[in-house]
């Protein structure tokens, strides 16, 4: 009974705050997320220019490097089947 009493003589004012936003938050929270959510739309948006701006920069500079890379690697491997094994290199098991 202690605490009973207590939230009345003192404490009772987180309490009915407590009540009060339980009473208005069906009739608050559609009015903030009307505030809120073109807010959040355009952060959202400004992160996706963000995202699409960096991806652009980041597929041209490491476009160039993939197409050199795969460049020399078709020309290392045209240059490999062109060239005659080298003497010592018999395979395995066969005799001279």
């Amino acid at each position: 009974m202690a605490v009973f009493e207590d939230l009345l003589e003192g404490g009772a004012t987180p309490v009915a705050l407590g009540v009060g936003a339980i009473v208005l938050a069906p009739t608050l929270l559609p009015v903030i997320g009307r505030i809120i959510r073109p807010i959040a739309k355009g952060a959202i948006k400004t992160g996706m220019a963000i995202y699409q701006e960096t991806y652009a920069a980041v597929a041209e500079a490491t476009g160039d490097l993939v197409a050199e890379a795969r460049a020399e690697l078709e020309s290392e491997a045209r240059e490999g089947t062109s060239k005659a094994a080298p003497p010592h290199h018999r395979p395995a098991g066969a005799t001279s």
